[in-house]
């Protein structure tokens, strides 16, 4: 199912045009018009799923290995020196589409960019109790 309402579905869908590095039945993947780096490119279901807790599992094991594909590639032709993959699922967590993409950003000397977030401080007791609970909703 797809949301006629939802950018990334059009996107998607071949609606909308985009610099298309890949596509099959289920994804295609475009470079971001907003890119992090150059080369940045997002992987997009073409099924609409606002996040990772309504994606379909099986997609998101085939997306997962579309991204170390893509990741490849970007090693193999761009000569980054890393990448990060990214997700994003709500608001608080930086989504400002609500369509479940991955980005997948390669990394170079010196440009820039700063992803990821400051370290904090736990209690092993603390620690311990948080395991139990999430395990527990497993």
């Amino acid at each position: 199912m797809t949301d006629t309402n939802c950018i990334f579905c059009r996107i998607a869908g071949g609606d909308i045009p985009s610099s298309t590095v890949y596509e099959d039945e289920q994804f295609r993947v475009i470079l971001d018009l907003s890119p992090a780096a150059k080369g940045h490119a997002l992987i997009l279901t073409k099924q609409h799923y606002a996040n990772i807790f309504e994606i379909d599992e099986e997609v998101l094991r085939d997306l997962i290995v579309l991204a170390k594909k893509v990741a490849g590639a970007m090693k193999e032709t761009l000569h980054c020196e890393g990448v990060n993959i990214v997700q994003n699922n709500g608001e608080r967590a930086g989504q400002t589409v609500f369509h479940f993409h991955l980005h997948v950003i390669p990394r170079y000397a010196d440009d820039g960019q700063q992803i990821g977030w400051k370290p904090g401080t736990s209690d092993p007791d603390e620690q311990a109790e948080l395991a139990k609970k999430i395990g527990g909703a497993l």
